[in-house]
């Protein structure tokens, strides 16, 4: 049965029943549908009211009530406290970019970032620095780490992860790179700078923090592989990911996301590494971010496997 709708705030409207372009991103625009009880959200299109265009999908929420939580695609009409009438709010999201080229975007600019600096690019340290290299062999093998890491996301990106169709704001990926880039910008400033000294404990301190860097890496690229041959039903999981006979996937018997547990890894090697305060403060950062989404799918665990393992834990292996 095809749907109907009317606009019932006409300030938002035109004369003709189109959405104006004065809509403003975030603003709440009154919306009458008359549907079956048997519809999902997902089939209240705005296009297909006479709206403008550029509303697509994932550019919408529609609400219950102007401050109140967006509706999913999956919620059923007839589940919710609405009639033959479904009065809903509309709310322009803006501008947004599915997740493939948000991770783009983040690994994309820290990979030449840090190289702007390790070759000392002209107007960063002076001109009598100008494109001159370190004396210390920590620091070619910082840039050929953090090359590594930003490389291998990318492969992910491309050929390994799988992504539930879901977008973001375009002024949250703005933040994100922000972050990413600064924080790249930040350590490769210390570590490829001319007044950079080696790590304290010399050889031992650096090759013993690189070999437990590849460990981290090559951990989180397997911990990937698994993840992506699990099946899901959008973004949730459709069963459990168990551990292989490789050994860096063994991890999984302790933790629920033991990738996010070798991407700590891995930075807090970085650190102890290169010995640099802005690398410990994204290292301690980043643990404090996976941490809450790790906690987060390790609930989404338990509460949808009754079998889950009860020997998990979310990030650290019998602790949290």
């Amino acid at each position: 049965m095809p749907m109907t709708g009317r606009l019932t705030d006409s300030s938002w409207a035109d004369e003709s029943g189109r959405l104006s372009p004065r809509i403003k991103a975030g603003a709440a625009l009154k919306l009458s549908y008359v549907m079956k009880y048997d519809q999902v959200v997902g089939n209240i299109s705005i296009l297909e009211i006479h709206a403008d265009p550029k509303f697509y999908p994932s550019r919408q929420a529609l609400k219950l009530h102007p401050e109140g939580k967006a509706l999913s695609d999956d919620d059923v009409l007839e589940d919710l406290p609405v009639g033959t009438t479904a009065t809903m709010f509309f709310q322009d999201l803006g501008p947004q970019l599915g997740w493939t080229m948000v991770f783009l975007a983040e690994c994309l600019g820290p990979l030449f970032i840090y190289l702007l600096f390790f070759f000392r690019l002209p107007y960063i340290y002076g001109h009598e620095y100008d494109y001159t290299r370190s004396p210390f062999k920590v620091v070619r093998l910082a840039c050929w780490c953090h090359s590594l890491h930003y490389i291998k996301r990318l492969v992910e990106t491309i050929f390994i992860h799988r992504f539930s169709g879901g977008t973001l704001p375009l002024r949250t990926i703005m933040m994100l790179c922000l972050y990413y880039w600064g924080f790249a910008a930040w350590q490769a400033y210390y570590i490829n700078h001319p007044l950079y000294t080696p790590p304290t404990y010399g050889r031992l301190q650096i090759y013993s923090a690189l070999a437990m860097f590849l460990v981290c890496e090559f951990g989180n690229f397997s911990v990937h592989l698994i993840l992506n041959r699990i099946s899901c039903n959008g973004s949730r999981p459709t069963e459990i990911p168990y551990p292989t006979n490789n050994p860096f996937t063994w991890l999984f018997f302790f933790v629920s996301c033991p990738n996010y547990t070798y991407e700590v890894g891995a930075w807090i090697s970085f650190t102890v590494m290169t010995q640099c305060v802005p690398v410990g403060v994204f290292a301690f950062l980043g643990f404090i971010q996976m941490t809450i989404w790790a906690r987060a799918k390790h609930k989404t665990y338990t509460q949808q496997f009754k079998d889950y393992p009860d020997l998990r834990t979310a990030i650290i292996p019998l602790f949290f």
